[in-house]
């Protein structure tokens, strides 16, 4: 059965797009069929995977939610097999004006998905650093939502108010939604305030924080501008092993 997750915060900088790419690699090396959907208008998920501009132009989000297309024709191959992706352009920056007056605007992802005939393990969803339309809609579509949470001062902040949204959305459009996780994002072993951020999320979140923790690592941060995952820019690094041990632990824990 297929498995739907969300990767959602509407605090940016925190890892969002970089667990979406690399979860969704790391998921497909292991031989699980994987969409990852960018649905964020900066399109930063699509062109890490090395999808370029002309075959983003015409395979694309924004057509298929607009009814221009439908969803299975916008999916494309990466370079990772048993890996695609629905890119994303800059036309979704308006479509929240766009579909203001549509009924049900909240499920069109939902329903896209649900239209697709093609059998995937997993949909990876990367949304953009806000609560508006495009992540009420992936959180509407998914099973389950990864928190991804940089160990900073800040961490926390704004977290109460995702939260409060996903509430709200299991309340009245998605009651099956889980919070399938809290993702620890750009630790740094050296700095003692990341050792602090993480025993105080784990003290408050308890089993909902993953195992694994994401490292700051340069190669992880470098991968995206040669528009690969970083299994295959450095299979070696730190940021690589840790995201094929999120994937093991997503596969093993029974959680997601």
């Amino acid at each position: 059965m297929c498995k739907i997750i969300c990767i959602a915060n509407q605090k940016g900088g925190v890892g969002k797009t970089t667990t979406a790419i690399n979860l969704s690699a790391s998921l497909a090396v292991a031989e699980k069929k994987t969409l990852i959907i960018d649905c964020d208008s900066q399109g930063n998920a699509s062109s890490g995977l090395g999808i370029g501009k002309d075959v983003i132009a015409k395979q694309n989000l924004y057509l298929a939610l607009s009814d221009q297309a439908p969803l299975k024709d916008m999916i494309v191959d990466t370079q990772i097999t048993h890996l695609n992706m629905v890119p994303a352009d800059q036309n979704l920056i308006g479509i929240e004006v766009e579909f203001i007056h549509l009924e049900n605007r909240e499920k069109r992802l939902k329903n896209l998905i649900k239209q697709l005939d093609i059998s995937y393990d997993f949909v990876i969803i990367d949304c953009p650093p806000a609560l508006g339309f495009l992540t009420v809609n992936a959180l509407v579509a998914a099973d389950f939502l990864i928190v991804p949470l940089q160990c900073e001062y800040f961490a926390m902040e704004g977290l109460g108010h995702l939260l409060n949204t996903v509430k709200l959305v299991k309340a009245r459009l998605n009651p099956t939604l889980s919070l399938g996780g809290i993702l620890l994002t750009m630790f740094d072993s050296r700095n003692l305030l990341s050792h602090r951020v993480t025993e105080e999320i784990k003290k408050h979140f308890g089993n909902k924080v993953f195992n694994t923790i994401i490292p700051r690592n340069v190669r992880l941060s470098e991968s995206p501008s040669h528009g690969l995952p970083i299994i295959l820019y450095d299979i070696k690094s730190r940021g690589a092993m840790a995201y094929m041990n999120l994937a093991q632990e997503i596969l093993t824990n029974g959680r997601i």
